[in-house]
């Protein structure tokens, strides 16, 4: 019996269409009368098939039994599939690209430096980066994801007794950082029970940090992963990290903060001093805290794109290894630092230069790898061999869209940092990376990248290499459209024409 849909026209009249069912094509039809009998596959074949075909050498008969059950309802002998069953098998999500029990099969023993790790970009913003509301929501949303890397900008609150979580000299609006950290203690561990990193983008004082330091420890407990010393020569494997959280920060900075001058009682000498003393707090509390932009005095998100915000966005803090002075730094939230970031002075050599007693993280903006990777391809290679590499969108994206990861991963770079709640053809390439090695949010690297010749040398990302294996995909057919939206979404009085154009 042919199915049919109806659809109500002006009311009280009706259309039925037939539904046009896809047809096995004859390379599905060659398949099933290779792996059938009597035009029935039965569990013997079937799991013949999975074996021979699908590669999934771990394939029983009990597993196959149980896939013919769950068709149980398509045809009427429960004895094996026929060929339009096998064929509705065959696009179901019973047989997904990457099968779930494949599960975490990658070595996990390794240091972090040698995993690509799934990475989210100001993961509280709900939308655009300059007007959109900020909240745990979409943090919660990551790590349901698998997102092992979470970035939170911290800033002080109006009254400068707490902290908020926001896109510093923009229009969002913040949410207190402690409703984030809770969040993500309740979801680390939802989607994979490998670590998940938090990237602290710091602007406070260091009474604000010792606050920090406070909130973090209360909240995580013993599931927070301190080092035993400041620097490390290696870092620790994710199977070490189970179910641990990192903090990854700069150390901290000392803030400059305003001093009065003494005000005297009745002369106009002191009235000015007080005048000048207002003026000098002013000046001070914008060094400390960054200049506030006109946006935020009650100009429009025109008037913040027109005051060359973009560097202020983009713009990653250096700091001086050498500076031994931060004596007004909070010892408590240093020691909580277990990757340590931030960039030498002395410009891009520098940075990519490797000491082998310690590693460190190193944040480069999307322009700045593309500009990198022209004379120093494999600089960065060799870099990340040991430290971790940090990518992150340009600060012109606004809009939260994302660019190409694979400049990225080809140099090594581990952490690909992605707006989560944008949209397009790059997030999915994103989030199709991550469905690997179970979904657990650590795909391995390729050893070309681990790996040093005879003569030291890396792997050279501009060599014209021979190709070893080309994948060809053949489309059969598409039934999304069926799933995703309602018979009338389109029409309200007839099914959706659809075409597909593959180039």
């Amino acid at each position: 019996m042919t199915s049919k849909q109806t659809y109500s026209v002006c009311f009280c009249w009706r259309r039925r269409f037939k539904l046009a069912l896809a047809e096995a094509p004859s390379e599905i039809k060659t398949l099933f009368n290779e792996y059938s009998e009597n035009e029935l596959m039965t569990p013997s074949h079937l799991k013949r098939f999975l074996v021979d075909v699908q590669r999934q050498e771990k394939a029983t008969e009990e597993d196959a039994q149980a896939i013919i059950d769950s068709f149980r309802h398509f045809h009427r002998r429960g004895a094996g599939l026929n060929l339009e069953t096998f064929f509705k098998y065959l696009f179901s999500d019973d047989n997904p690209p990457l099968l779930p029990s494949h599960g975490v099969h990658h070595d996990m023993t390794l240091p972090l430096s040698h995993y690509f790790i799934y990475t989210g970009h100001n993961s509280y913003l709900t939308g655009n980066q300059l007007s959109s509301d900020c909240s745990d929501v979409p943090i919660i949303n990551a790590l349901k994801k698998g997102v092992r890397v979470i970035e939170l900008d911290i800033w002080p609150n109006a009254s400068k007794d707490s902290i908020d979580v926001l896109h510093g000299r923009t229009l969002t609006t913040p949410v207190e950082l402690i409703r984030c950290l809770r969040s993500i203690k309740d979801h680390a561990f939802v989607a994979s029970e490998y670590p998940v990193v938090i990237t602290l983008e710091d602007h406070l004082t260091p009474d604000l940090q010792a606050k920090v330091a406070e909130m973090v420890t209360q909240t995580f407990g013993d599931i927070l992963f301190t080092p035993n010393s400041e620097s490390v020569k290696e870092f620790p494997s994710p199977e070490s990290l189970k179910k641990r959280i990192i903090i990854s920060t700069k150390p901290p900075k000392e803030y400059l903060e305003a001093k009065e001058k003494e005000k005297g009682d009745d002369s106009q000498h002191e009235k000015e001093k007080g005048d000048d003393s207002e003026h000098g707090k002013a000046s001070g509390e914008d060094e400390a805290w960054g200049k506030e932009v006109p946006s935020l005095k009650g100009g429009t998100i025109e008037d913040y794109k027109d005051n060359n915000v973009d560097e202020d966005l983009n713009d990653e803090e250096e700091f001086d290894e050498s500076d031994k002075s931060h004596h007004n730094e909070a010892p408590e939230y240093r020691h909580l630092i277990a990757i340590h970031a931030g960039k030498p002075k002395g410009g891009l050599v520098e940075c990519l230069k490797v000491d082998p007693e310690k590693v460190r993280r190193l944040s480069l903006s999307e322009q700045q790898l593309e500009k990198a990777a022209i004379n120093y391809g494999q600089q960065i290679v060799r870099f990340t061999q040991r430290n971790i590499l940090r990518v992150y969108p340009k600060g012109t994206r606004i809009d939260s869209s994302n660019y190409n990861p694979l400049i990225g991963w080809m140099h090594g770079a581990q952490m690909v940092a992605f707006n989560m709640q944008g949209y397009g053809r790059s997030l999915w390439l994103m989030h199709g990376m991550f469905r690997a090695n179970g979904g657990c949010g650590y795909v391995k690297k390729p050893n070309f990248l681990l790996e040093t010749g005879p003569d030291d040398e890396v792997f050279n990302p501009k060599a014209k290499l021979p190709v070893k294996t080309t994948l060809k995909v053949t489309v059969y057919m598409g039934e999304g459209w069926y799933y995703d939206f309602k018979h009338t979404h389109f029409d309200q009085y007839s099914p959706p024409d659809f075409y597909t154009r593959v180039s």
